[in-house]
């Protein structure tokens, strides 16, 4: 059994060592430890640092690409070097690397195939009340939109078996974590999550500049894949909010038509007749929207079965010293 971390960075030469370093290399049930680091066009000695530092593998981006994509090539880069499971974490080292072992033994119990740690968010002191109100805001709304119960949906700290990260298609740019989350649970992936520690936070999150964009753009990321994955369901319920009001209006006509005064109040009609019309043509691009979504989930698999016959690797491989064995002195 191989274990591939992975750490996407960008310019943290502070930081990449101490997260290198933390990582555990010997854990019950994983033959091989190795470590993955993908750079996102670092400009700084983030690469020269991880190398030193002991990582395995740097897969160098050809360009800042963000932190989405940069997740999903280190996805593909982990499968390609015969990863069976992959656990993602920053660079940063914000997460406890010591919990590694409690993260990933759900995938080796074989009662999930997906792994997110959930941090302990009211006890985190760089958490302003405001942020984690936020957090479990928006983990309940992910809640909803995948089926889940993942508690901590923004953690970056989790684990993949491989079959499910090869299952696994990102096409947002902003972040992976939400929508990873809401497309496993529409594809029926077992999920879980449990509890882990985080490390004294060294600096301010770069993936925001204010909560209000993040909020702004979680919210856009969350519709976005849920009208992607589920887009029968979003449509007809836009279309029952038109539909519903239609309806009144036509019964009101029939209640006063049938009372004998149903001159004057034909606008109930022509009401109903617009309102009836736009659902019908929501109704009708979630059929639509369906089909496309179908024929996607087609595309996926076939995407899943290249990624599992495991293409060439394109990271570069850090060069370790030979060790001399002691009997050859």
């Amino acid at each position: 059994m191989k274990l591939i971390v992975q750490i996407p960075a960008l310019n943290e030469e502070e930081t990449i060592a101490s997260a290198i370093r933390a990582i555990p290399r010997s854990i019950p049930g994983i033959a091989v430890v190795e470590i993955l680091v993908i750079d996102d066009g670092s400009t700084d000695q983030t690469v020269t640092v991880a190398r030193e530092a002991g990582a395995d593998y740097i897969l160098r981006m050809p360009s800042n690409v963000g932190l989405a994509r940069a997740f999903s090539a280190g996805i593909e880069e982990a499968l390609a070097l015969g990863a069976d499971i992959i656990v993602n974490t920053d660079a940063d080292n914000q997460y406890s690397a010591d919990d590694i072992p409690a993260l990933i033994a759900p995938i080796l119990e074989r009662t999930a195939q997906i792994v997110v740690g959930a941090r302990p968010i009211t006890e985190i002191e760089s958490f302003s009340a405001v942020k984690k109100a936020l957090q479990r805001l928006g983990s309940w709304v992910v809640r909803q939109a995948s089926d889940s119960d993942i508690p901590d949906a923004p953690s970056g700290f989790r684990a993949y078996a491989r079959d499910a990260a090869a299952r696994l298609c990102v096409i947002n740019t902003y972040t992976y974590t939400l929508e990873t989350i809401i497309q496993a649970g529409r594809k029926r992936i077992p999920m879980t999550s449990v509890p882990v520690g985080v490390n004294e936070v060294t600096r301010p999150s770069r993936l925001f500049r204010s909560t209000r964009e993040y909020v702004m753009r979680s919210a856009k990321t969350i519709l976005r894949v849920f009208v992607i994955y589920a887009p029968i369901h979003f449509f007809v319920s836009i279309a029952a909010i038109f539909a519903l009001p239609a309806l009144v209006a036509i019964v009101r006509f029939l209640v006063f038509f049938m009372s004998g005064d149903g001159t004057g109040h034909v606008q109930s009609l022509v009401i109903a007749a617009a309102l009836l019309a736009i659902a019908t043509v929501l109704t009708a691009v979630g059929i639509l929207a369906d089909l496309i979504a179908a024929n996607r989930t087609l595309l996926e698999d076939i995407r899943a079965r290249d990624l599992l016959r495991a293409p060439q690797s394109r990271s570069e491989t850090v060069a370790r010293p030979k060790v001399q064995p002691l009997d050859a002195a």
